[in-house]
């Protein structure tokens, strides 16, 4: 495979590259000398399960992978005990030396439905960091000054609002970059909320004497309601652990906007081929793929026929009511729906009793369980809501 299409497999669902040029570079000295590249990307553990975003990060390693190179998996044990203030806002929870490790675990567990065994190495950053002393410590912080630290959006924004930054969260980007001093990485990834702390490495890089890493970013994907980043803490994650049933119906409760960029970053299906289908069928098809990328094929294929018997074949009562809502923006929470005029047997018509239902596993959409309180309703989509075993109620949502 000459360099050109190689670079067509890389930059697909790619944000930016520093600097492609230098990426030619490199990859037409591994094809010479025969060397794979050092392609690194660091996950701090802070959270057991690996969702769907997590996966564009992951799938674009596999196409680094695929074409010849060698994955550093890098788990942040002791940069998750930090906390990564990237986009935050505020100074984030530490966690435990337990807790860090438990995910970590999970995670070892998880990755492989996505990369290849033989070309992954799994590092864990503690190896050295453990064994620095505090005289190190104060070596790395001098090659970073403050000034550039505040370049950063979400310490500046934070600095002009008079909100706290500690001076733990100054050293985190340049611990992160100094993996990449320990590694010699050649190309380093992550999301785009991570470019400040990719460029650090490179900069860490120069200071040790080593060539640049070029740094490559992926989009953040935007969860099921399609509004913010996908994030367990919001409820809006489609976890690759969760079974078929649950992937499935999540995914289809998407909107159609939304799939398209799924089937962009989730998948190595051809955009313009899709965009050829009539959307519900393009739905199903990527509710299908993604199942079968974490479940395997007959995973695939029995969610898309559970599905379908109960919006095809109407496992469902035939007289369910049919209640249009017109919203503003996205994102509208299903309690809120009480406050519309819809109602739902069992719940008496009150929030507490509908939270109650939710947290009892009662509550369904589109045959999924629901179990965050902040599960929300996309425009332009429809939704079989179950509430127990008899109330059904069929929501179109429309944007206003």
């Amino acid at each position: 495979m000459n360099i050109e299409e190689q670079l067509k497999i890389i930059k697909r669902g790619v944000s930016e590259i520093i600097s492609e040029q230098e990426l030619v570079a490199r990859l037409n000295w591994s094809e010479k000398t025969g060397k794979p590249l050092k392609v690194k990307a660091g996950f701090d553990p802070t959270a057991p399960d690996i969702h769907l975003g997590h996966t564009v990060l992951l799938r674009k390693l596999k196409h680094f992978q695929d074409l010849g190179h060698m994955v550093y998996f890098l788990i942040g044990d002791f940069t998750g005990r930090i906390g990564d203030p990237s986009g935050a806002s505020e100074i984030r929870k530490q966690l435990s030396r337990e807790e860090v490790l438990k995910n970590a675990r999970s995670y070892k567990e998880q990755i492989f439905k996505i990369l290849s065994p033989k070309r992954t190495r799994i590092v864990f950053n503690s190896r050295w960091y453990e064994r620095m002393k505090f005289q190190d410590i104060i070596a790395l912080s001098s090659k970073y000054t403050v000034a550039r630290m505040l370049e950063r959006d979400d310490f500046s924004k934070r600095f002009r609002d008079n909100r706290p930054i500690s001076i733990l969260e100054f050293l985190y980007p340049l611990i992160q970059g100094y993996d990449s001093v320990v590694l010699k990485a050649d190309v380093e990834l992550g999301g785009t909320d991570q470019k400040f702390n990719l460029l650090v490495g490179r900069e860490l890089q120069r200071e040790f004497g080593q060539t640049p890493q070029i740094v490559l970013t992926t989009p953040l994907l935007e969860g099921t309601d399609g509004v913010n980043k996908m994030s367990k803490s919001l409820g809006n994650y489609i976890g690759i652990n969760e079974p078929p049933k649950d992937i499935f119906g999540k995914v289809m409760s998407i909107s159609d906007e939304l799939m398209y960029r799924y089937y962009e970053l989730l998948t190595d299906e051809e955009i313009g081929a899709v965009k050829k289908q009539h959307p519900k069928e393009a739905k199903l098809r990527l509710a299908s793929l993604i199942v079968s990328h974490y479940h395997g094929e007959r995973s695939g294929q029995a969610a898309r026929r559970e599905f379908d018997s109960i919006f095809k074949e109407k496992n469902v009562p035939d007289n369910v009511q049919v209640k249009k809502v017109v919203i503003q923006e996205d994102g509208l929470p299903l309690i809120n729906l009480l406050d519309m005029g819809i109602e739902f047997l069992h719940t008496n018509n009150t929030k507490n009793e509908l939270r109650r239902l939710i947290r009892q596993g009662a509550v369904k959409v589109n045959g999924q369980k629901i179990d965050s309180l902040d599960f929300r309703l996309s425009a332009g989509q429809e939704y079989l809501i179950q509430v127990a075993k008899r109330s059904f109620v069929k929501v179109v949502v429309s944007r206003k």
